[in-house]
């Protein structure tokens, strides 16, 4: 997973480049400092080091200040709620993902530690919200095995597809009939409430002169699993890179999957399955091919 550790030189000059920035737009002077609410809590730091430039007073209420200062921009969402509740007043931030300027990929600041331990913090800041005691004695390792289990959970970003096509030309040179595995086993988690999605994928292909190793295949299912996901585009993912990089005749990609966002909170329904396809080709476009490939599903 990407990491960016900034250097305490490297954070001054952000927070100098944000004091050069609010100098041009608000010209303050020792008589009449900025008011700058710093936003809990990387913004506290992030104002201090901003104030060693330019001449600024924090203050302790939203009202009163003139303008918002923050640590990071990253998905936006606490920009968003405070320019929600207050529109009139402007927000600033010492690096700015949304706006492409800046670090990104999971900025570290000097004083942080290691993106696994601050996963971890998060994870006991997680068991405090649900009501839970971190340090009782079930809990004490759980933020470590939690976040050992995401990074195998999504261990399939980073990882590209065409690394492990592996073809094959012998054996190939006569077969021109579907190759079929079924059931390959699907464990992949949601995006939208990282809730687990479990079921199978069974995919199909018409070679073109060309074969890959049957093991590839579950490897191919697991590089797109094991990452946040959909299942509608998880399946276009791999009948994509089967279609890519094999360039066979047709491919057909077939999930079942069981959604526990929907079975587990919501409406709380139980053993649905969501079907899922993906087909190109002749698998798409030949009749008497999609009806052998859906036979085989």
């Amino acid at each position: 997973m990407i990491n960016n550790r900034l250097s305490f030189s490297e954070f001054d000059a952000l927070a100098a480049k944000l004091a050069a920035e609010l100098n041009r737009v608000y010209k303050p002077d020792m008589d009449q400092a900025l008011r700058i609410y710093a936003i809990p809590r990387g913004g506290v730091p992030a104002a201090l080091a901003v104030g060693q430039h330019i001449p600024l007073l924090l203050v302790d209420n939203p009202d009163q200040a003139d303008l918002f200062i923050d640590d990071v921009v990253d998905s936006g969402a606490t920009r968003d709620k405070w320019k929600h509740e207050w529109p009139e007043k402007a927000f600033y931030a010492l690096i700015d993902e949304q706006a492409g300027r800046g670090a990104s990929g999971g900025v570290l600041f000097p004083w942080e530690g290691d993106t696994i331990g601050s996963f971890g913090d998060s994870i006991v800041k997680l068991l405090q919200f649900i009501g839970e005691d971190p340090s009782r004695g079930g809990l004490k390792e759980t933020p470590a095995r939690v976040t050992k289990a995401w990074q195998f959970w999504c261990g399939g970003y980073g990882k590209d597809p065409k690394d492990i096509f592996k073809v094959f030309e012998d054996g190939a040179e006569t077969h021109n009939q579907m190759i079929t595995v079924q059931d390959i086993p699907v464990y992949s988690h949601c995006e939208h409430h990282l809730a687990p999605i479990f079921g199978t994928c069974t995919i199909s292909y018409a070679p073109n002169g060309k074969i890959i190793g049957l093991s590839k295949l579950s490897r191919l299912v697991d590089i797109f699993a094991r990452r946040l996901q959909v299942q509608e585009r998880m399946t276009g993912q791999i009948a994509d890179a089967l279609f890519t990089h094999l360039a066979p005749k047709g491919v057909g990609v077939v999930i079942k999957a069981r959604h526990l966002c929907m079975e587990s909170r919501g409406v709380c329904q139980q053993g649905h399955q969501t079907i899922t396809t993906a087909l190109r080709g002749v698998i798409k476009n030949d009749a008497t091919a999609r009806a052998e490939f859906m036979s085989l599903v």
